[in-house]
């Protein structure tokens, strides 16, 4: 509690009038903050009611004021008061010795104030109520809700302030500052808003397991850290520091406090402070430093506030270092690259100079009018590039014996005449065939030609010469001659690059005098390579010819069927492209496709082979092409699929007359080998029409008129009308109806009961797929099934249904019973579809053995090995599988011990005729089926069970369950359970 506590002397009057009420509640309200107004009110209490002890009590926010003056303590007896008048505020509370008093001034919603003073005069309520009018009740509770409203404000100031400052460390930490400055910014920012007088902040590196003090401010401890110093993180062991890099989780409070925060023992590493906070900086679980501030002095201790805004500050000093860190490497990798750059671009200029030099030589040997202009240029040329005031070509003669001096320019000697070979350092040179440089100024060439001498390789060198630089001219693996410069200035010295470089002109200047040597060679050489120009030309004529019989040759093989040698699917596009844009520029040219389809082929395939099979392929053909016109195309489109392309028909008697023909043909025998084969052909016509705009579109008339022919026995061909248009437009339909009631959700399950044969009790349902169209009604799935496969949606459809039926289980089953639902292969060749299956019935809570699926012997045929498993995997799950219609199929008795199946369902096909003792065509397979089950330990339910007769039938072949019209066709769920009412 807050109060001000005053004492005045005994002598207060109790004189007290509505106008002194008056002129107290103005002086509450004058007061300018709750120090004043408590002074006041005190004042009045002591002078006034003779308290000659007064404390004044309030509340804001429903707390008591933290920042109210607090001139004395309320003991135990004056605080009970307090809470005495809290709790009746219509009542004044007395002491027992009523020597004191408490009366509520303001109730504490959210402001209040309760006044506790002495009674030394023997007030009585009355008298108290009467010196505490109203007036000075709302006077205090009007400054206390006034001085409410301006802690808000203030609040709401340091709110501004700190979210200010927040964008100022982002901002900062966004910038280009560098580091120091930036770390001082950010220093006098979390200054501004929390004591951190004493602040620095360490950075970690876990793989060297150092750290680095790259920010150190202490009043006490005032001793240089150089941020780039590592210091290992051993050295500050149980140390503060340490524990916020290992614990990863801040630290605040004094020493005792920490000492409850932190994993081990406290090592204090410099000076011990009363208040110490510091926080990790993480980069993900990584610690990547800490931030720390801490005071020596006593002060308002650290808050979850600082914590936080430390937290923040930290984040975003490692947003600033991982920005700086990856500018610096940026800047590196710019500086590294400038000098590569440089290097590259200085290498690419000296290659490019080195280049054009040697092109500029390449084209003297050309053009040069003489050797003498040749050489002169050369000279001029290499003075561009390196020292060449003494420069010399020297070349060998024709038999090799004497070296000769065609180009000789020197500072100190004339042009020498020819000589003999001798041991001079151009001899050298050729005798060795490989560059020498001698650099008289450096110690170790002039010691390396002094040896060559005393070994009697050289005779010497110029004693004037400072430097020699000598290359072999080599053309042709030959060693013609010497290209040579020399200085004889201190200073002027040549250097590898100029050998290299020397070298490189040398091979031009030895290609150039090789070229004037050969220049009368190659004019002897131009009339064989005209000769054998003429040679290589007839060859080529040749190549062409023949290349051209190929690519005519593989044009057909692309264009046509390798097997019959007709024209091939893509030949009858592109010419049945070609009939629709003849047709769109005169609509009177009428067009026909035949699409047909050999019938009984995969019969003959199958059973004759290949072989047969291909040779009956090439008679159709035959036959087929001797039906038609010359301008038709007759094109095989693969397998037993052929085509005929009719051009400029008069109408649609003439392709129904080519049609009738093909049929024709087919009605003598195929021999092959020895053996007479009988096929026959479906025929479909789609004649050109205003609506097609593709080739596409008429062969896919044609084949869905050829599939209606194929369906009528009694015709061989059929013509795609308008009513075969607006079937295919309906089936169009049916796909799109189909793919909204999926999205409608439209697909629900009708569920036919399993009942015990004996007294039509149900043990469990069958899940059936019906369609609730919002049109045509209930559809079964005869009515949608075939489009649904055709088009890829079933297994959606399917879902939808499992998804409903699981749902509506708990609904629908009594305690015991299950429900069975279909599941086709297309299913099975998901590997997850167990793991699917078991996740559905856990998000509806179904139990698994609430839960059967139902297979047929084609899909455990489909993939023997995946669906055993996916089988498997459900069976150990709880979910047991039933084998529908079996006796229809393979009838495998290995499928019944491989899969561990656990019912058998009897097609209805054996059930139909079944009479009473077991009679009837089917009775041998189901008494068959029953016998079977049993050994193996197998449930058997019959199908389609629809009279009392063939009840009994199957009870007395042995049969325990069974479904069908007799006892149920399948129903909604509301429906079933409207029932059992």
């Amino acid at each position: 509690m807050n109060g001000l506590t005053r004492e005045f002397p005994d002598q207060a009057n109790l004189g007290f009038d509505v106008l002194g009420a008056a002129e107290l509640a103005a002086s509450l309200f004058a007061a300018a903050d709750m120090s004043a107004l408590s002074a006041l009110l005190i004042e009045h209490a002591q002078r006034v009611m003779g308290c000659r002890e007064a404390i004044l009590v309030w509340w804001l926010d429903g707390r008591q004021d933290p920042n109210a003056y607090i001139a004395g303590v309320l003991d135990a007896e004056q605080d009970l008061l307090v809470e005495s008048a809290l709790a009746n505020p219509d009542q004044i509370a007395h002491s027992a010795d009523r020597r004191r008093f408490a009366v509520t001034l303001v109730e504490r919603h959210p402001v209040g104030a309760v006044l506790v003073a002495s009674n030394e005069r023997g007030l009585t309520d009355a008298q108290i109520r009467w010196a505490l009018p109203d007036l000075v009740h709302s006077s205090i509770s009007n400054a206390l809700e006034k001085a409410r409203l301006a802690e808000a404000v203030r609040r709401l100031e340091q709110a501004e302030k700190l979210q200010h400052a927040l964008f100022a460390i982002a901002d900062m930490a966004s910038s280009e500052m560098d580091m120091p400055d930036m770390l001082r910014g950010l220093h006098q920012i979390v200054g501004s808003l929390m004591y951190a007088e004493n602040f620095y902040i360490v950075l970690y590196d876990g793989d060297k397991d150092v750290i680095r003090f790259i920010y150190y401010v202490d009043a006490e401890d005032r001793r240089y850290r150089d941020p780039n110093e590592e210091i290992p993180l051993s050295r500050l062991e149980n140390g503060l520091t340490w524990y916020l890099i290992r614990d990863k989780h801040p630290l605040m409070g004094d020493t005792e406090q920490l000492l409850q925060q932190i994993s081990g023992p406290l090592r204090i590493i410099g000076a011990d402070s009363p208040d110490w906070l510091g926080v990790p900086m993480m980069s993900g679980n990584e610690v990547r430093g800490v931030i720390v501030v801490q005071s020596y002095i006593e002060r308002p201790r650290y808050t979850a506030a600082d914590q936080a805004l430390l937290s923040f500050v930290g984040s975003h000093i490692l947003t600033a270092l991982d920005r700086k860190r990856a500018q610096e490497e940026l800047e590196r990798r710019v500086e590294q690259r400038t000098l590569e750059l440089t290097a590259e671009v200085q290498e690419r200029q000296r290659s490019e100079r080195l280049q054009a030099t040697l092109f500029h030589i390449a084209e003297l040997s050309n053009t040069a009018i003489s050797l003498e202009t040749f050489y002169a240029a050369v000279h001029r040329i290499v003075g561009e590039l390196l020292d060449s005031r003494n420069f010399y070509i020297a070349v060998l003669s024709e038999d090799g014996s004497e070296l000769q001096f065609p180009y000789f320019v020197d500072e100190h000697e004339s042009k020498p005449q020819p000589r003999k070979l001798g041991r001079g350092i151009t001899e050298y040179v050729l005798r060795i065939g490989k560059p020498v440089l001698a650099d008289m100024s450096i110690p170790e060439s002039r010691e390396v030609i002094e040896e060559l001498v005393a070994a009697g390789e050289l005779g010497g060198v110029d004693p004037e010469s400072v430097c020699w630089l000598g290359v072999p001219l080599v053309c042709s693996d030959r060693i013609s001659g010497v290209l040579a410069v020399q200085s004889y200035t201190p200073g002027v010295t040549y250097t590898a690059r100029d050998q290299e470089l020397l070298t490189f002109i040398s091979y031009q200047i030895a290609n150039g005098l090789e070229r004037q040597r050969a220049a009368a060679a190659l004019k002897a050489s131009y009339a064989v390579l005209e000769q054998r120009v003429a040679e290589r030309t007839q060859e080529l004529s040749e190549q062409i010819s023949v290349r051209e019989r190929i690519e005519r040759r593989l044009k057909h093989e692309v264009l046509h069927d390798s097997l019959t040698g007709l024209p091939n699917r893509a030949y009858l596009r592109d010419h049945l492209t070609r009939a629709l844009d003849r047709r769109r520029r005169n609509p009177d040219h009428r067009f026909a496709v035949l699409f047909m389809d050999l019938n009984r082929f995969k019969v003959i395939n199958d059973s004759a082979g290949h072989l047969v099979g291909d040779a009956l392929l090439k008679e159709v053909g035959m036959r087929f092409a001797s039906c038609v016109r010359v301008p038709d195309v007759v094109a095989r489109l693969g397998g037993d699929e052929f085509a005929i392309l009719m051009e400029d028909i008069r109408g649609n008697e003439d392709a129904v007359r080519v049609a009738r023909r093909v049929c024709e043909v087919l009605e003598e025998p195929v021999r092959v080998e020895g053996k007479e084969l009988y096929t026959s052909v479906s025929v479909g016509i789609a004649v050109s029409d205003g609506r097609y705009t593709g080739a596409d579109e008429l062969l896919r008339d044609a084949d869905i008129a050829m599939y209606r022919a194929k369906a009528n026995s009694h015709q061989c061909f059929e013509l795609f009308d308008e009513r075969l248009h607006e079937e295919a437009l309906h089936l169009l339909d049916l796909e799109g109806e189909l793919r909204r009631a999926i999205a409608r959700e439209e697909f629900e399950p009708y569920f036919q009961p399993i009942v015990r044969l004996d007294d039509a009790s149900v043990i469990g349902y069958e899940a059936l797929l019906r369609w609730r169209h919002p049109e045509r009604g209930v559809l079964a799935p005869g009515a949608f099934l075939r489009v649904a496969e055709a088009n890829g949606s079933l297994e959606a459809i399917d879902w939808q249904l499992y998804k409903r039926a699981c749902a509506l289980i708990p609904q629908l089953l009594a305690a015991g019973q299950y429900v069975n639902l279909n599941f086709p292969p297309l299913h099975f060749r998901a590997a997850d579809l167990d793991t699917r299956l078991l996740e559905l019935l856990r998000e509806t809570s179904v139990r698994p053995e609430q839960f059967r699926i139902e297979v047929t012997e084609g899909a455990l045929m489909d993939n023997p090995e995946q669906v055993s498993e996916i089988l498997d995997r459900l069976r150990q799950a709880g979910v047991m599988t039933a084998l529908d219609d079996f006796g229809t199929g393979y009838s495998s008795l290995s499928y019944l011990h491989r899969f561990q199946l656990h019912t058998l369902k009897i097609d209805r096909s054996f059930v139909t005729d079944l009479v009473p003792g077991g009679g009837g065509g089917g009775a041998a397979v189901v008494r068959a089926i029953i016998a079977l089950s049993q050994s193996l330990g197998l449930e058997v339910v019959a199908e389609g069970i629809e009279t009392e007769v063939q009840r009994e039938a199957l009870q007395v072949l042995g049969c325990r369950y069974g479904q069908g019209y007799l006892f149920a066709k399948p129903k909604p769920l509301a429906e079933i359970i409207a029932s059992r009412m």
